[in-house]
């Protein structure tokens, strides 16, 4: 079966109610991003990262996954899909898909401060006083800015081992996951499903925009693989 790789932003999940990550005043559901989601952030006011990541998992554990979701799992049935998602919400597995790359981290899992080898499944609150085993604060499981990405490289060899590439939901504007597109090998058709594309079919050989919502746009993804 050919090989179907796909990135996956935000977009993927706004048709759950999952709201995108940053809106254009540049916060995140009223808050400054790097007060919630850095180090520094992490290290000034622990309490209140805590809080926010609380909020968003509550959330999570209230919606569902979406058209979009469900279409990319039935994907599976005639290509190897792997997906690469920037979103750290588990709406790709609640779909079915079952092999995706979580390149920001995933929202149901914390980690040690101290040891981040140490990953633990988390679906409940997480406060100051939460520790690992060996005794370290533990911090939800989410790349921050100005974090490494680790799993960067490896998404990296899915895209240039990609047969068709889709990229639906994202601004491409967010490195280093935008760079991913530029891995992708020549002749290879790349699929932008997004309502604004923020990318045109000229910038890149063998693109095709579908200006949709990621639900309508899947559609058409697979009346046009079919």
């Amino acid at each position: 079966m050919k090989n179907l790789v796909v990135l996956t932003g935000a977009g993927m999940s706004a048709e759950s109610g999952i709201k995108t990550f940053r809106d254009a005043d540049g916060l995140w559901e009223g808050y400054d991003v790097l007060e919630v989601a850095s180090p520094q952030g992490f290290a000034k006011d622990p309490a209140l990262v805590l809080d926010f990541y609380n909020q968003r998992r509550r959330q999570l554990l209230e919606v569902v996954p979406n058209k979009a979701h469900h279409n990319l799992a039935a994907l599976e049935t005639h290509f190897k899909v792997d997906i690469i998602t920037q979103n750290i919400d588990d709406l790709h597995e609640r779909a079915g898909s079952r092999h995706i790359l979580h390149l920001h981290g995933e929202l149901l899992k914390v980690r040690s401060t101290k040891h981040a080898e140490q990953v633990y499944n988390w679906t409940k609150d997480l406060y100051l006083g939460d520790f690992c085993p060996s005794g370290s604060q533990l911090r939800p499981h989410i790349v921050w800015f100005g974090e490494d990405v680790p799993l960067l490289e490896k998404a990296a060899q899915k895209v240039a081992n990609a047969a068709v590439l889709v990229i639906i939901g994202t601004s491409m504007q967010v490195y280093p996951a935008a760079s991913l597109i530029h891995y992708v090998k020549p002749g290879v058709p790349i699929y932008f499903i997004d309502p604004k594309p923020s990318i045109q079919e000229n910038q890149f050989k063998n693109l095709t925009i579908i200006q949709e919502v990621a639900s309508s746009g899947t559609n058409k993804l697979i009346e046009i693989l079919s």
